[in-house]
């Protein structure tokens, strides 16, 4: 009887908690009920519009519109490229606009138009087979398991999925016509541009009954219309090298930095610029964007199109360089070379350059340089040859070696010291003088003596003459690094500080010995560029400070018709350094120099130079002597004819350079008329102050 109350009060305790359980749970469901109907009552009520504005506006988009490039003009304002304008289709992707929709649109394309591309890429054709859809899903299901599902059995991204079919497309598949393939690439074009965005369609020209059917015909060709484009065009002068090249709107953003110029706010269709001048300046020649803000609704249909930023054609640079005065230095160049060629003293020389330079601002005046075909003999422009090609200098260098001594203190002013045989290393005039000769440091320069400079190396490494500590490879390789130090401070073995991407820095081979540092001592180790043997004339001639070189003069805004408008900023010189030597010792260097030119001693190097000079002329005359196998695979010794100067000597207003490589005429005096010539001619244009 008893266990019957206790079985019953146990059932009674269990049916009470359940009840309680159901009336909770009852609540809740009653209370979330509540909320659903007071949020229903609050969008159908109280804040309809609001809601109805949110389902109707659904996405807004950023558009953006590029505008025409700036222009590159020369010291005098000549324009060396062109914007040409020419009538194109353009393309506007709508939001709605499918695949299917645009494979029909270059069908129907190519019956209006003109179009003559027919190299598209395996990527291109295999877009363009996957268009139906039929054919799509049936590469899918075809695809093994582990190209759809992950380990855990879920779907691949979609893009994915779309890359594992790309690679199951049949090669067979990609089989197409001339005229497919034509369709095939203007649907690449189409299917490449973004929502909302207008591209270019490359086609034929198109002929004015083309323009106005297009016109008239918008709703049977949805999204195209005839707009201006422009296309950038280089005039092709003695500069067009170095002015570079801009991308096409197909190529768009280099793939390697196309990152960088996206954070930037490019698109990736956005012409850039790729090389050279066009590169450098890339900030400046290109226009400001245009920018609108587009917002569709759920059903692809535009809300509002508010443009937010205006477009502006880029500004414009002006270069230091006068075309007139440039293609005069070529046309020296060639006229010297093809008397040499005729000759047969060049036949294995690749080539001939001259760079001239403002001395007091490092501004350059011409940048000329002609490339030779040994094999052809073909003559060809190569203007950046002057900063890409390297060379060995010879004597010229050795103002800078006179330096080094000075400024390591182991030489002293016009110190006397003998020339004569040191090892192997002679002078030029060395046994025409007895063997023995007394000169001086200006002497030196004026006779170009070799065993004067290897003396001053010898100094450098600690030494007075050749001693068993010289074959210490840290002896040498002190004096080494001590006369690179001083050539750097005028330009020799570094960059000249140029606004122009790719110059080179010279060859400065890290291969030290004693014969190494000797003979760099004299020019016949180290390599440079025609530049900045120019760039160490003009330090020379300024009295030591080595000024950064320059192409670009200023950076200009447009004229209302789009033209050269006023300056906005102007180049600033820069000092890059000063030569560590005193004032009295530079003097000396400049003092050698002039007589290099215009003394009277019968071991005088560049009297030359001043034959029917328009004005007094500093040199420095240098020749580098080399073995080169010709074309009939004999070597043969040649030599390199270099010369620098600056003029005039009193008033310097230009330093030159000049490098002849590998002429068959080993005492040749070409490169000292071609200086000459070139300094006439600056005289004759722009007179002298």
């Amino acid at each position: 009887m008893l266990e019957s109350k206790d079985m019953a009060s146990k059932h009674s305790k269990v049916t009470n908690t359940l009840l309680q359980r159901i009336y909770l749970l009852f609540f809740v469901i009653v209370f979330l009920f509540s909320i659903l109907v007071l949020r229903l009552a609050d969008m159908q009520l109280l804040n309809k519009a609001f809601y109805q504005k949110k389902l109707v506006a659904s996405t807004t988009y950023t558009v953006t519109t590029s505008s025409p490039r700036g222009q590159i003009y020369d010291a005098k304002g000549t324009a060396l490229v062109n914007n040409q304008l020419k009538q194109q289709l353009a393309f506007t992707r709508n939001n709605v606009m499918t695949a299917q929709d645009m494979k029909k649109l270059a069908q129907d394309l190519s019956s209006y138009v003109d179009l003559t591309e027919t190299q598209v890429s395996d990527r291109a054709k295999k877009d363009y087979y996957l268009v139906e859809q039929d054919r799509f899903q049936e590469l899918v299901e075809q695809l093994p398991n582990d190209k759809k599902f992950d380990q855990l059995g879920n779907y691949l991204t979609q893009s994915t999925i779309y890359e594992n079919v790309l690679a199951a497309v049949p090669e067979s598949a990609l089989v197409y016509s001339d005229e497919e393939l034509k369709i095939i690439y203007i649907f690449n074009q189409l299917n490449g541009a973004g929502i909302f965005d207008t591209v270019f369609l490359t086609t034929g020209d198109l002929s004015s009954e083309q323009i106005a059917y297009v016109t008239a015909n918008k709703a049977k060709l949805p999204g195209i219309s005839v707009q201006t484009n422009w296309q950038r065009q280089s005039i092709e002068t003695s500069l067009s090298s170095i002015i570079g090249r801009v991308s096409t709107e197909q190529a768009g953003l280099p793939q390697e930095e196309a990152e960088t110029y996206l954070k930037k706010g490019y698109a990736l269709n956005d012409r850039v610029g790729t090389s050279y001048l066009e590169k450098q300046y890339e900030e400046v020649l290109q226009g400001q964007r245009q920018t609108r803000q587009v917002t569709v609704d759920k059903s692809g249909q535009i809300v509002s199109d508010q443009q937010t930023s205006q477009g502006q054609k880029g500004q414009n640079i002006k270069l230091t360089i006068d075309l007139s005065f440039q293609e005069g230095v070529e046309d020296i160049l060639k006229t010297y070379y093809e008397e040499e060629l005729a000759a047969g003293n060049v036949t294995n020389s690749e080539g001939i350059y001259a760079v001239a330079l403002n001395p007091n601002t490092g501004a350059i005046l011409a940048m000329a340089g002609l490339e030779h075909n040994i094999q052809t003999g073909e003559l060809t422009r190569d203007a950046l040859g002057t900063i890409t090609k390297v060379f060995t200098p010879g004597s010229v260098v050795k103002g800078a070696t006179l330096s080094a001594g000075w400024e390591n203190g182991v030489i002293s002013e016009n110190q006397t010291l003998y020339d004569q045989q040191i090892d192997t290393i002679k002078s030029w005039f060395t046994d025409l003088a007895g063997g023995s000769l007394p000169i001086t440091a200006v002497q030196a320069l004026e006779y170009s003596s070799n065993t004067y400079m290897v003396q001053v190396a010898l100094k450098l490494a600690g030494q007075d003459g050749m001693t068993s500590d010289l074959l210490k490879a840290s002896v040498y390789q002190t004096a080494m690094e001590k006369l690179r130090a001083t050539y750097a401070q005028y330009g020799l073995g570094v960059k000249t500080g140029l606004d122009l991407p790719g110059e080179s820095a010279g060859f400065i081979p890290q291969d030290y010995s004693l014969a190494n540092m000797m003979t760099e001592s004299f020019g016949q180790f180290d390599n440079y560029t025609t530049m900045q043997l120019a760039q160490y004339a003009a330090t020379v001639a300024n009295g030591g400070n080595r000024l950064a070189t320059y192409l670009v003069e200023g950076i200009y805004d447009n004229t209302d018709d789009g033209g050269l408008g006023q300056l906005v900023q102007a180049t600033e010189v820069k000092n890059l350094n000063t030569v560590a030597i005193s004032a009295q010792e530079m003097a000396l260097i400049q003092e050698g120099f002039y007589n290099v030119v215009y003394g009277g001693n019968g071991f005088t190097t560049g009297n030359e130079i001043g034959y029917g000079a328009n004005v007094s002329i500093s040199a420095k005359t240098g020749t580098a002597e080399a073995f080169v196998t010709d074309a009939s695979g004999k070597s043969v010794m040649t030599s390199n004819l270099n010369v620098v100067a600056y003029a005039p000597s009193q008033n310097p207003q230009v330093a030159v350079a000049v490098v002849l490589p590998h002429s068959n005429d080993l005492t040749g005096k070409t490169s000292h008329q071609i200086t000459r010539d070139i300094i006439n001619l600056y005289v004759n244009t722009y007179g002298i102050d």
